[in-house]
């Protein structure tokens, strides 16, 4: 007995749409987690610069 489905155009537009935003907010809070601490050592080694 095989069960035929059908997914419409609207319902792959939405899963790809959930998916594709899944991955966009992985990338980007991993980027944050990275990027945030470099920016704080970056500007602490600028002031000491300035400072001299």
């Amino acid at each position: 007995m095989s069960i035929y489905l059908y997914i419409g155009p609207g319902m792959g537009g939405g899963l790809f749409a959930a998916v594709l935003g899944i991955i966009i907010s992985l990338i980007m809070s991993l980027f944050a987690i990275l990027w945030y601490p470099f920016k704080k050592l970056y500007r602490k080694f600028r002031k000491k610069e300035e400072e001299v």
